[in-house]
């Protein structure tokens, strides 16, 4: 097997983790933020500025490629790393909350679940053992576990009910015979119970072989209770293995999540947030199409080395905005994924020199760090 972790440092006081995971398309660094390509592409970026601004590892999601342009395509095209002309390794989410996230285009079965594509409405169906065919064919060398994600709000027999179906779903998944190059990481599932997620990562780790991930935190509930699961869940993690936080890309969530035991996280936030004109920054969240920036002719972040900073204003990039040009969400996009992959790498260093606590509260003095 090409896959292995290896720990370099835990923090005494915290239990946050540095460590390297070794796949056959290269080795991350963790703790790592993971920018989202959803549909083979990381949006409007092209992959030489993603690795520019410290990216080691990219998501593509099942979901969407089965059905544009289709896995078995991507196949013919030797694998995602080839389609996408990117050469670090690539995870790929199975499609599992894209699914359920249909709502009255979805109907749930044990077998698995039917659903309407969001795009034309065409029939389709998902099984745990085809979610793992069409990754396997995608290439990715994470392949996720196809799951049962219930909405945050649900009662405890409704997430039970989601809990158990997903370890049964995992069985089925890892009888899938994956490629040489990839692996299968299971997802920890139970809502807000704290039972639930126990004995949900009791029954998932013997399925762990190079990786575990938290799945259904993050969609709503109150950073408190996020917290307080993955409290409960940390001293039970594997320790040689990483744990894959799903969904989690806002600066002060990272921060919480890693002094948690966590080393990766992956989340569309950042980009997203771009393309409307919002920009993380070392003085807060800076929205900046507002009025007040049309004569800042000061950079997003003056502690900032990516590409926009060093060599844009908020003048030029709130015009940018105002007159719909697609540069001004390219820029603040690279901006938003430096600014996390650089957070992420101070904080592996904080990990390394034992002050993680004092790094993450002074960051977290940040005024409108969300």
């Amino acid at each position: 097997m090409n896959f292995k972790f290896k720990i370099i440092h835990t923090c005494p006081h915290t239990g946050a983790r540095a460590g390297e995971l070794y796949t056959p398309h290269g080795v991350v660094k963790t703790p790592v933020f993971m920018p989202v390509g959803t549909k083979a592409t990381v949006k409007a970026l092209s992959p030489q500025e993603l690795k520019e601004v410290g990216a080691q590892i990219v998501l593509a999601n099942n979901y969407h490629l089965y059905l544009r342009p289709g896995a078995e395509l991507v196949f013919e095209a030797g694998g995602l790393h080839k389609f996408m002309n990117w050469d670090r390794p690539i995870l790929t989410d199975s499609g599992g909350f894209q699914v359920f996230s249909l709502g009255k285009l979805r109907t749930i079965t044990e077998t698995g679940v039917h659903f309407k594509s969001h795009l034309d409405g065409s029939k389709h169906f998902f099984s745990p053992t085809i979610a793992m065919q069409s990754q396997r064919n995608l290439g990715a060398n994470i392949c996720m576990a196809f799951d049962h994600c219930s909405e945050y709000g649900i009662d405890y027999t409704g997430a039970r009910q989601a809990m158990e179906r997903t370890i049964r779903w995992l069985d089925e998944c890892s009888k899938v015979q994956l490629q040489s190059h990839q692996i299968l990481f299971p997802i920890v599932q139970g809502n807000m119970f704290l039972d639930l997620r126990l004995q949900s990562l009791k029954q998932t780790i013997p399925y762990a072989k190079c990786g575990i991930a938290i799945g259904g935190l993050s969609v709503g509930e109150p950073r408190s209770v996020m917290n307080e699961m993955l409290d409960a869940m940390q001293p039970h993690y594997p320790v040689d293995m990483p744990r894959y936080f799903m969904g989690l890309g806002n600066p002060e969530g990272l921060l919480q999540a890693v002094v948690r035991g966590i080393d990766m996280c992956d989340c569309v936030l950042p980009t997203r947030i771009a393309r409307n004109g919002t920009a993380f920054s070392s003085k807060g969240k800076i929205i900046v199409k507002n009025s007040k920036y049309k004569s800042d002719f000061s950079t997003l972040d003056p502690n900032c080395d990516c590409y926009t900073c060093q060599n844009f204003s908020k003048a030029y990039l709130r015009h940018l905005f105002n007159v719909d040009e697609i540069l001004g969400g390219r820029l603040v996009s690279l901006h938003n994924i430096r600014y996390l992959t650089n957070l992420m790498s101070q904080l592996r260093q904080s990990i390394v020199d034992n002050n993680t606590l004092e790094f993450v509260q002074e960051q977290l003095k940040i005024k409108n760090f969300e």
